[in-house]
């Protein structure tokens, strides 16, 4: 690993990282949200690139990108009433929301309803849904190199839709964005994810389920590929305990290259843009932009706003430099 120290010095590095994190949290978000397609199913069986016509964001993209805008307006100093500010400003404004998130929709009524968090979170049927850790890779792209204040502040953003397991997710995806901004190893990268999620809570135990699998296979994708499934499948596919352990298994499987980590994350099946955006914020962060297929990041570089309104046509690439901006 490398110091944040290092990245505040480098500036060319820490923006290749920034808009790598970025920029691989959308591609994964599009590309697994094609992978499990029936279309592409049936016509590719597994999905390696993207096909002709258009790519839209999901939430995940268009959530990260509020988490992003709201980082960017409170210069890195983030705060619960940022964070209120942000989402009464940008979200529960809107009367609808088109493939939205029922964690987020359900923070959104709260908010409405004058509850703050951390209510807002726990008060909330969907609060162990996946929704928070999809959003959380800008605070890991700011906080680079500084897992604990990755963790520190995930909580803040989380709170106001998730709780338990939905803030211990977030926690542990911007603490693995962090580590991977400063270059670090699979081993560190992990080590860090797993120090933020209690040894008690059900995250925690289908981490280390998931990991034993992988171990068990000798990291062979076709031996543990059907074993994870079965051991990780929960009642309802977005669920922390499920969409999280899968995306870190298979990074574990597969993370020589953002190409190959990446397209194995979006073609899991089940939450699969979750799991694709998740393992690509990591990979792009530890590789950086360069590694990254050009026509890739230009496909999914302007936000559809089909989620939320107002990042339709954003510059993920302006945001990326932004983020790397706060890196001081």
């Amino acid at each position: 690993m490398i110091t944040r120290e290092n990245l505040i010095r480098n500036e060319a590095l820490r923006r290749r990282k920034a808009l790598g994190a970025i920029c691989g949290l959308a591609i994964g978000d599009s590309l697994g949200d094609a992978a499990r397609m029936q279309e592409n199913r049936v016509n590719y069986g597994f999905t390696t690139d993207f096909s002709k016509g258009a790519v839209w964001s999901t939430d995940d993209t268009e959530f990260a990108l509020l988490t992003a805008q709201t980082l960017i307006g409170c210069g890195g100093k983030l705060t619960s009433e940022a964070v209120v500010d942000a989402w009464l400003k940008n979200v529960a404004v809107q009367d609808e929301f088109r493939r939205g998130g029922d964690s987020e929709v359900e923070a959104a009524n709260n908010l409405r309803r004058g509850i703050r968090p951390p209510q807002s979170g726990k008060f909330n049927t969907y609060h162990l849904s996946d929704g928070s850790a999809m959003r959380i890779a800008p605070i890991g792209i700011v906080c680079a190199g500084d897992p604990a204040a990755a963790a520190r502040m995930a909580e803040i953003d989380a709170s106001i839709s998730h709780y338990n397991d939905g803030i211990w997710g977030a926690q542990a995806v911007a603490a693995a964005v962090a580590v991977a901004m400063a270059d670090g190893s699979i081993d560190e990268i992990v080590a860090a994810a797993m120090d933020c999620i209690p040894s008690d809570s059900w995250l925690y135990a289908n981490m280390t389920a998931a990991f034993a699998i992988v171990e068990e296979a000798d990291f062979n994708i076709l031996d543990a590929w059907i074993a994870l499934h079965d051991r990780l499948r929960t009642t309802k596919w977005a669920t922390t305990a499920e969409a999280i352990p899968s995306a870190f298994a298979c990074l574990r499987l597969a993370n020589d290259s953002f190409k190959k980590g990446v397209t194995l994350a979006a073609n899991f099946g089940r939450d699969a843009d979750t799991i694709g955006a998740v393992a690509g914020a990591i990979l792009g962060a530890k590789y950086g932009l360069d590694a990254i297929p050009a026509h890739w990041v230009e496909k999914t570089r302007y936000p559809s706003g089909t989620c939320l309104q107002f990042t339709k046509g954003i510059d993920l690439k302006k945001i990326g430099e932004d983020l790397a901006a706060l890196i001081r």
